[in-house]
């Protein structure tokens, strides 16, 4: 994708650019009574880190130390969870994508969950700049009598900072697995023009945040009149039972990131029981 014509290019962006190619994945297993680190791999700007804990789930941080994505950039990241253990997935901060000379910047995530494990996907914001592209892909396969907690939230642009997104291309596509049975996909698409498709009333109505929040669990419709009590009028929540286990959906969205956080953070503490938040996300 390219937004800039030849004539507006700075001689900078014309040169060739060296590009992120980085992935990261992580293993856990069960070992003498409580989640452990089994396998940690870690290649280009994909860092990974885990802070000291004594008790579950196993927290770790993601990192992209190339302090963002743009055009051409690739990064992925992949989460095994065992049998019978409980980990949970952040990010140091919010994921920056900036505008693309070229191309798209893509990340692929693979979460996957044996029997009995919990996971927890909970990465800060990603937030995208004007004449950003971004593609996303999330694979999730759990067996059964897996739980996941699974959570996307993306800006357009920093208000505090007076940015306006105009135009770009955001691509997000999931797709949920449980022993064997499709349990959710989704698939959003916006751009070239940023400020006409999120100013649709089906859409965003014009604001500049938005969050999925998926959680994949037995009697999710117990926590329904909770979650909606948090989303309020800007967003929606249902539950459903399907593929032998329950499926509760929220979608949120709010006119920046800051009023977004203030229902999501209490919106995934609640999901996440007794895990609460991750150390990293603060108000």
């Amino acid at each position: 994708m390219d937004f800039a014509g030849s004539s507006e290019r700075t001689t900078a962006e014309r040169l060739a650019s060296q590009r992120v190619s980085a992935r990261g994945a992580l293993a856990v297993a069960r070992r003498h009574g409580r989640t452990r680190l089994d396998r940690l791999f870690q290649e280009g700007a994909a860092k990974i880190r885990m802070p000291r804990s004594d008790g579950e789930p196993l927290e770790a941080i993601l990192i992209n130390t190339a302090g963002g994505m743009t055009g051409g950039d690739r990064l992925a990241w992949e989460i095994d969870a065992g049998a019978d253990t409980s980990v949970m997935v952040t990010t140091q901060a919010s994921e920056k994508v900036y505008r693309a000379a070229s191309g798209q910047a893509e990340m692929a995530i693979r979460l996957s969950a044996e029997e009995n494990g919990r996971l927890a996907w909970l990465p800060q914001e990603t937030i995208l700049f004007d004449r950003a592209a971004f593609s996303r892909r999330l694979d999730v396969e759990l067996a059964a009598g897996a739980q996941a907690l699974i959570a996307e939230a993306t800006v357009f642009g920093r208000g505090a900072m007076g940015e306006r997104v105009e135009r770009g291309i955001f691509r997000d596509r999931w797709h949920v697995v449980q022993a064997g049975r499709l349990v959710h996909a989704e698939a959003f698409a916006a751009g070239p023009d940023f400020h006409t498709t999120l100013g649709k009333r089906a859409v965003l109505a014009g604001a500049a945040a938005m969050a999925t929040v998926l959680l994949v669990a037995p009697d999710t419709d117990a926590w329904l009149d909770k979650v909606r009590d948090i989303v309020g009028e800007r967003g929606g929540a249902s539950a459903w039972s399907v593929g032998g286990t329950g499926k509760l959906l929220a979608r949120l969205y709010d006119d920046d990131g800051y009023s977004l956080r203030k229902r999501l953070v209490p919106l995934l503490g609640l999901l996440n029981g007794r895990a609460d938040m991750p150390k990293c996300w603060s108000l």
